[in-house]
This record gives structure tokens, sequence and C-alpha cells, in this order.
């Protein structure tokens, strides 16, 4: 018996450790880089629920919906489907939220990767 409270203690204290960094990612984010088209600047907003993330990727051309978003502890992923010159984009994101940043690797379609580090939005 007093094994089991052991265990339900430290699931609990888990769960609770993992809606904590979800939690933390809620709301803007942003970010300003080079690629190769030029300075970027964007501003993400997020929304956890559990390990799913919803929200959107607004840049200087417009905004788009995040699918496939997941949040797990710090880890964080999501892709975002673009339009450039008539031809669909794909970009996935990976990254790790810490405190009031997310270092991502962004990869953009099959020629590009590039590092972004997004900042909360104050």
């Amino acid at each position: 018996m007093k094994l089991r409270s052991v265990v339900l203690l430290i699931m609990s204290i888990a769960g609770l450790a993992a809606s904590a960094f979800a939690a933390g990612i809620d709301g803007q984010w942003t970010a300003t880089f080079d690629t190769q088209i030029g300075e970027q600047h964007y501003t993400y907003t997020f929304k956890a629920d559990g390990e799913k993330l919803t929200g959107s990727a607004k840049n200087d051309r417009g905004t788009t919906e995040i699918t496939e978003g997941a949040i797990k502890g710090d880890a964080v992923s999501f892709t975002e489907k673009l339009e450039f010159n008539g031809n669909p984009l794909v970009i996935t994101y990976t990254g790790k939220i810490s405190g009031d940043e997310i270092k991502f690797t962004r990869k953009v379609g099959d020629f590009a990767t590039e590092e972004v580090t997004a900042k909360r939005a104050k």
C-alpha cells in the first residue's frame, strides 16, 4: 500500500511538471532572423492543451495556422505550411523552451536549415 502511494505521488508530480512546461508556452513569441530570402520577422502565437500545440505563425507575408503541433516537457515541434512563388513550402520546427526563449531548428523544405531563437513577447 505504501509503495502504491509513493508511485502515485511520483506520477502526479511528473504530470504537474509536464503541464507546467506546456502552460509556459501559451502566448506570443517573436523572432527576427536572416534567411536566404532576407530578414524574416515572425510572431508565433501558441496554445497548449496537454501535449497538443495549436496556434499561428505570422510573418511579413501573412499568417499561417501551425499544424502537427506537439509539446512534451520542454520539447516543442510543429509544421508551418506556406506557399512561396506559387509553390507549396513546408517548414518543420523542433525546439526547446528555456524560460522566456525557445531555440528552434527550422527545416525549410529540402533546401535550408536555420537556427532561430524566439523570445516571449512582453
